[in-house]
Parts: C-alpha cells; sequence; structure tokens
C-alpha cells in the first residue's frame, strides 16, 4: 500500500510538473512573438496591378468553362489573381 501511495504522488508531481512547464513554453512564445513583432514588424507586401495580357488570355478559356458548366447561364463578371 505504501508503494501505492508513492507512485500516486510522484504522478502527481509529475502531471504538475509537465502542466507548469507547458504554461511555460505558451506564456513565454507569446512573449516572444509580441518582441519579434515591435521590432521587425511584417513589411506589407506591395499588391502587383494584374497585366492585362494575362487576363486577356485567360478569359476566353474561362468563358468557355462557365458557359459549359452552367449551361450558358453564367458569366463571368471579375477576375482576380489570388496570390
Amino acid at each position: 500500500m505504501e508503494n501505492m501511495g508513492l507512485g500516486l504522488e510522484l504522478m502527481g508531481i509529475g502531471m504538475v510538473t509537465v502542466f507548469v512547464i507547458l504554461l511555460i513554453v505558451i506564456f513565454g512564445s507569446r512573449l516572444l512573438i509580441t518582441i519579434i513583432n515591435r521590432i521587425a514588424p511584417e513589411e506589407s507586401k506591395p499588391q502587383k496591378a494584374a497585366a492585362a495580357d494575362d487576363t486577356a488570355a485567360v478569359k476566353p478559356v474561362l468563358d468557355a468553362a462557365v458557359a459549359q458548366l452552367t449551361g450558358g447561364k453564367g458569366h463571368i463578371i471579375k477576375i482576380t489573381k489570388i496570390s
């Protein structure tokens, strides 16, 4: 019975230790992220204007695909490049 009590005590100490270490990691990483963001904020990328040549080359293909899928009822209003 003595060994059972010792085992439970060690298990409790181990679980509390792991919990405390995880809290230290979480709050430490949040602090590090905050410090880094203040020192070197993320640079904003200038948005590129969509090239007219790219849109002109792709639009007929997209029109044909939309017409085929929607039976001629769908129409493309705006083309926007993502990333």
